[in-house]
């Protein structure tokens, strides 16, 4: 008995899967060849992070100790009472409402202040130590003491 159509059918499809890989194979090493090597793909990274073609400075390289590198958020240092102390001045402040603002010296921020925050009575002008604590609608100046 002689072969089957579908028989022929798949021994024409095998055949022509093996001329395929052969042709992709053989223009593999043509492009090699051509100067498509290693050096050609390789890319760097240069001091700034940045993908380049050209290999960095040898004279800007920066050594790391492994244990100085953190991978993942850094542990939590709670801050100590005088990086929350803050120094400002008094733009405003109304006695009779007791409210006003107090601008902060490094960070110009104006910051609220309410007459309930108050450890002694404080005029505009003067110069005064705090702390910040978020409120409802901003920061909020807290443990406001005047500078003398």
């Amino acid at each position: 008995m002689g072969e089957t159509w579908n028989k022929k059918e798949r021994e024409k499809k095998r055949q022509k899967n093996k001329q395929d890989k052969a042709e992709k194979k053989q223009e593999r090493r043509e492009q090699a060849k051509d100067g498509n090597n290693l050096d050609n793909m390789m890319a760097y990274l240069d001091e700034n992070g940045n993908l380049s073609s050209t290999p960095p400075d040898p004279r800007k390289k920066i050594d790391f100790k492994l244990e100085d590198i953190e991978i993942g958020v850094p542990k939590y240092v709670p801050p100590t009472q005088a990086e929350l102390t803050r120094r400002g001045k008094v733009s405003f402040f109304n006695d009779a409402k007791g409210f006003g603002f107090i601008k902060d010296t490094v960070s110009q921020e104006s910051i609220f202040v309410h007459a309930n925050n108050l450890s002694s009575p404080i005029t505009e002008n003067d110069i005064v130590t705090f702390e910040v604590e978020m409120g409802q609608r901003g920061p909020n100046a807290i443990n406001v003491k005047l500078v003398k």
